[in-house]
């Protein structure tokens, strides 16, 4: 037996956020995410749950006092089309899609519930 369930990597990002079900949606919408676990707590709201992106696994978590500034980084295949519907999805744009010296095409977003995503597309090797 592992010390971890089937299908989750070592570590794997924690959301805590004042909107659980909004967080979701906004996984949903950008990156085509899939949930695969949802905890309610008895009023309704979002104890724990497990959405997929690819072979990663992101979990949320809801309070209503959430201050934590959360912050990750995600391999997309188009940073410019997943930059677009972040907007669209409602996330402000923190860093427009441009290309970098180590090979990533990158940019940055933050979404409605205050998490930075970090998106880039590996295009070349930096010399």
């Amino acid at each position: 037996m592992s010390h971890r369930p089937a299908g989750h990597p070592a570590v794997a990002p924690y959301l805590v956020v004042r909107d659980a079900a909004a967080q979701i949606a906004f996984l949903v919408d950008v990156f085509g995410a899939v949930e695969r676990l949802r905890h309610a707590t008895p009023e309704g709201g979002i104890r724990h749950a497990e959405v997929a992106i690819e072979e990663s696994v992101v979990m949320v978590g809801e309070r209503a006092d959430a201050a934590f500034a959360n912050s990750l980084h995600v391999y997309v295949p188009d940073v410019d089309a997943v930059y677009a519907r972040a907007i669209a999805a409602g996330a402000t744009g923190l860093a427009a899609p441009r290309d970098l010296p180590y090979g990533d095409r990158s940019a940055g977003v933050g979404d409605p519930q205050g998490t930075v995503w970090w998106l880039g597309t590996h295009r070349a090797t930096a010399a």
